[in-house]
């Protein structure tokens, strides 16, 4: 919702290249950016936007005292801003390399000075240079966005003609429900991954889809697990077969995944998956195992007296579907001789479970913008230092990935595909499907990008 209230400094254009937002202009390293700020860009309350506060929210973010989550997401974690007043220029430094400094501040919502002075109070207002304002927050049941007045500097040009005079976001926990809603023009916009996607699409009722990874196995290779062994993780892999395991995840409705993570629009958008993934092929894993010192006895492979024996942990809240796809999984790998079991983990607990290290193998599909953010899931310390639940620890991916950082932007794409790839290749991941996180709508039109409805796009229609 937060992009219907804040703006940022760049948009995003559908090949993932950043176009002007409140910044009209930039130039950029892997070091540093300076952002000039166009004029005219004003807050709620009718103060100017300036280079100034712009700068003092970026310091705000990078003092790791302040804790924000936004700290490596939107902005570097060794970054120092200066503002230029009369140049109307913020430059932002960092020690670190980010390669995407500039994709980066998509991801930053602009604050105005008086609401970086009282951060708290962000929790049922806002103060910033959107389109809309928040008028009303109830938790758990609506916020209410008004239109303001004299916005004029969204993406291409747009500005507040035509946009909606209010805009009410309501809670809905149930799919069905949602759907049901919409069908009775009740609401005008319901996101709809289920299986309610078969009757609204029977309606005729249209729908703007964005792809994101759906499906996706990450390995723990942590010592003493089994899937530290890269054998192993392969045969594991082999042994199923991922295109019927994707269709019965997404009712048919998915296709075969081709990143690992990185959602639409993104600068790199290679084919990182096809080719990489070890081949459908029950003999060629067996036989990987038998050179890896498995035998297999009484229909179980055993090594040193103990069976392979694996649970696939996975988040209930992600629908019968896909805990029909773990369980077919897990008939595959007993069907070849491994003791396998099907772990649900409500939404919340999945995380826990990961971060905890008691777990084998987890059905763990990763979204993020920006290639570079995922090396903290595949390249850091492990957990609790870090976010490698994993454990892994691949140094073609550490190599790649520095080469990488070390080029502005999409100049350094070939690596991060490469990069992608090599994960892939050692069975660290093996991505499964995507999917089209799929945002119907009734008596209105708009576009979507990674952080949802662009509200710029949004207009009635009939219908």
């Amino acid at each position: 919702m937060n992009s219907f209230a804040y703006d940022t400094l760049v948009h995003f254009d559908a090949d993932g290249s950043p176009i002007p937002g409140v910044a009209e202009k930039w130039s950029a390293t892997t070091t540093s950016a300076t952002f000039t700020i166009r004029s005219g860009v004003t807050c709620e309350d009718g103060s100017a936007l300036t280079a100034e506060d712009v700068a003092a929210e970026y310091n705000h973010i990078a003092d790791p005292k302040n804790q924000s989550p936004m700290l490596g997401l939107s902005v570097p974690v060794t970054a120092v801003a200066k503002a230029d007043k009369a140049a109307r220029t913020v430059t932002v430094t960092t020690t670190k390399p980010a390669p995407f400094i500039v994709q980066m501040s998509r991801l930053l919502p602009l604050l105005c000075k008086n609401s970086l002075a009282k951060p708290t109070a962000l929790a049922r207002t806002t103060n910033a240079s959107g389109p809309y304002r928040l008028t009303e927050a109830v938790p758990g049941d609506h916020y209410t966005y008004v239109k303001r007045d004299g916005y004029s500097w969204g993406p291409r040009g747009s500005t507040g003609a035509g946009l909606p005079g209010k805009v009410v976001v309501k809670v809905v926990a149930n799919e069905s429900t949602a759907a049901n809603l919409l069908m009775a023009g009740q609401i005008n916009v319901a996101l709809i991954n289920g299986a309610d996607q078969d009757r609204l699409d029977a309606a005729g009722v249209t729908y703007r889809g964005l792809e994101a990874l759906f499906g996706q196995l990450l390995f723990n290779q942590a010592a003493g697990r089994p899937t530290a062994d890269v054998a192993v993780r392969r045969a594991l892999v082999s042994v199923l077969d991922l295109e019927q395991l994707g269709n019965v995840a997404t009712g048919g409705k998915g296709r075969p995944a081709t990143r690992i993570g990185e959602i639409a629009p993104t600068p790199c958008s290679g084919d990182t998956v096809k080719g990489n993934l070890p081949a459908h092929d029950t003999a060629k894993a067996a036989a990987a195992l038998t050179e890896a010192g498995w035998t297999k006895s009484g229909g179980t492979w055993t090594k040193d007296g103990k069976p392979l024996a694996v649970g696939l942990s996975y988040a209930t809240n992600q629908g019968p579907q896909v805990a029909s796809a773990v369980e077919l999984a897990v008939q595959q790998w007993t069907a070849f001789g491994v003791r396998a079991t099907a772990k649900p983990r409500g939404s919340g607990s999945i995380v826990s479970t990961l971060g905890g290290g008691d777990w084998d193998i987890a059905w763990a599909p990763i979204g993020v913008t920006l290639p570079d953010q995922l090396t903290q899931f595949y390249d850091g310390p492990p957990p609790p230092k870090g976010n490698n639940f994993g454990s892994v620890s691949n140094p073609e991916y550490h190599r790649l990935a520095a080469q990488a950082s070390a080029k502005p932007g999409a100049s350094g794409c070939a690596l991060w595909d490469a990069a992608d790839a090599a994960l892939v290749k050692n069975a660290d991941i093996a991505p499964i499907v995507s999917k089209a996180n799929r945002y119907y709508g009734k008596g209105v039109t708009f576009e979507v990008d990674g952080s949802g409805i662009v509200p710029s796009t949004l207009r009635r229609s009939a219908g």
